[in-house]
C-alpha cells in the first residue's frame, strides 16, 4: 500500500494512546478513519469514533455493518485495543484480571476480524494489522498474562495470513516502546526517554500505509523513533 490515495481505515482503541495518535495522523494525511473505544468520544475531523467494546460480538458486528454501509470494506484494519495486567507474579494474578485481558486482547481481535474480513475477502484486497509486542515473543516477568495474550495474537495473525486470498495480508505489528500512560506507570521517570504517541504516529502512519501483501504473515517491528 502507498500513502498517495485516500484510504478507508478502521482502528480499534482510538480514544487514547497509540490508537488516538494514529487516527489523528491518518486523518491529517487525508484518509477516512473509523475508530472505536469503550466510550465513544470526539477525536477530530475525518475521524468517526463509536462506543464499541470489542469483547461484545454483537456490538462489533453492528459497528462493522454500519461502517461498511457508509464507507465500504476497510483498506486497512488495525486491531489496536488492548489492556495489560498490574505487575504481579503469575500465581498472584486474579482470575478475573487474566480473563478480562484475554477477552480484550485476543477475543477482541477475533470478533473484529470475523466482522470485517468477509467483505474484505469478497473484494479481494486489504491489510489487517494486529498490534502485538516484543513481550509476546520474549516474555517478561510480572506481565505474564499480557505476554500470553500477545503471543496468541502473533499465532492468530500468522495463521490468518495462511488463509487469506492472494493480494491480501495479515501482519502482527510490534509498535516498539512509546511514552503512553501505561509506560509511565510501569517505567516511571525512564519513560521520558521514549517517543510520545504523536511523535511516534508521524512515523508509524506512513509505515503502516506502506504494508502490503508482500509482508503477509511476517511479524513486523516498527522502525526506531528517537529513543525507542
Amino acid at each position: 500500500m502507498t500513502g498517495g490515495d485516500s484510504r478507508n481505515i478502521v482502528i480499534t482503541g482510538v480514544t487514547r494512546g497509540l490508537g488516538r495518535a494514529l487516527a489523528l495522523e491518518f486523518a491529517a494525511l487525508g484518509h477516512r478513519v473509523s475508530g472505536c473505544g469503550r466510550s465513544g468520544s470526539e477525536i477530530g475531523p475525518r475521524v468517526s469514533c463509536a462506543a464499541v467494546d470489542v469483547t461484545d460480538e454483537a456490538a462489533v458486528r453492528a459497528w462493522a455493518r454500519e461502517r461498511e454501509a457508509a464507507e465500504g470494506p476497510p483498506d486497512l484494519l488495525i486491531n489496536n485495543a488492548g489492556v495489560i495486567n498490574r505487575h504481579a507474579r503469575l500465581w498472584e494474578v486474579p482470575l478475573d484480571e487474566f480473563r478480562r485481558m484475554w477477552e480484550v486482547n485476543v477475543l477482541g481481535v477475533f470478533h473484529v476480524c470475523r466482522a470485517f474480513l468477509p467483505a474484505m475477502v469478497a473484494r479481494g484486497t486489504g491489510v489487517v494489522v494486529n498490534v502485538s509486542t516484543g513481550a509476546g515473543v520474549r516474555g517478561f516477568p510480572e506481565i505474564g498474562p499480557y505476554c500470553t495474550t500477545k503471543h496468541a495474537v502473533e499465532g492468530l495473525t500468522r495463521s490468518l495470513a495462511e488463509e487469506l486470498p492472494e493480494g491480501m495480508a495479515a501482519i502482527p505489528f510490534q509498535p516498539g516502546v512509546v511514552q503512553t500512560d501505561l509506560l509511565h506507570r510501569h517505567y516511571g521517570t525512564r519513560a521520558a526517554a521514549y517517543p510520545e504517541p504523536d511523535e511516534w504516529a508521524r512515523v508509524a502512519a506512513p509505515f503502516l500505509l506502506d504494508l502490503s501483501a508482500r509482508e503477509n504473515g511476517q511479524s513486523i517491528r516498527m522502525p526506531q523513533v528517537r529513543g525507542s
